[in-house]
């Protein structure tokens, strides 16, 4: 895949992680720790897609 196509589909790829992210907190124990974790994982990978996508509007 070459650098410009990887460069557009930066979106897409982010939304991708976001999912990955969110199932693997959902892989969590359910205990105190394990809620603590998943919550602060879920908070910090799905931020970027709607952060970089809020970028890109700007710039426009």
């Amino acid at each position: 895949m070459s650098k410009v196509c990887r460069e557009f589909d930066l979106e897409e790829r982010l939304i991708d992680f976001a999912v990955r992210v969110i199932r693997t907190a959902e892989s969590l124990p359910k205990t105190k720790i394990g809620n603590h974790i998943s919550d602060q994982l879920i908070r910090s990978g799905t931020s970027p897609a709607p952060n970089y996508g809020e970028a890109q509007n700007k710039t426009s």
